[in-house]
């Protein structure tokens, strides 16, 4: 299970006694957001697209869309966002439990620029039930971060 190898990563870190478990759903932002009790911007949502033939993660505020436009003059494609099963097969974790944290080797992990407006957000930790609330830094540090990139819409008033 997804959770499990979450908790296993974030036990060497120190952290796992953060993470949330919770009886209801929280696979979508909205029922992340009911869950935590929380603004649905708060929520830091893992997009999984193909770039190149390899998965990579955008993580984004529970407010922000994909701007395709600005995607395309980033990764040089069209946004395609992965099935179900490729999310599970190439990342690690299943739609509604994506996460950047203990994924499979070789994803990439953007960070949209609709995150630095928070000082905390509530990413998932591999389950359709958890989160765990962390800082930027903490975001930046435990994920498998690859960059700071500005590729959605909707949150600001510019998008």
């Amino acid at each position: 299970m997804a959770i499990e190898k979450v908790r296993a990563y974030f036990e060497k870190l120190g952290v796992a006694g953060r993470i949330r478990e919770f009886d209801v759903s929280s696979a979508t932002v909205g029922l992340a957001a009911l869950a935590l009790h929380c603004e649905p911007c708060r929520i830091a949502k893992s997009l999984s697209f193909l770039v190149d033939g390899r998965a990579i993660l955008v993580v984004a505020a529970g407010d922000a869309k994909i701007d395709n436009a600005k995607y395309k003059a980033q990764f040089g494609t069209k946004a395609k966002m992965l099935s179900p099963d490729q999310a599970e097969a190439l990342v690690g974790h299943a739609v509604g439990g994506v996460c950047p944290f203990a994924i499979n080797e070789g994803v990439a992990v953007y960070l949209d620029s609709s995150l630095q407006r928070f000082e905390t957000l509530f990413p998932a930790c591999g389950s359709s039930n958890s989160a765990i609330e962390l800082t930027i830094r903490e975001l930046e540090e435990y994920s498998a971060f690859t960059a700071w990139v500005d590729v959605c819409k909707g949150w600001n008033r510019e998008g």
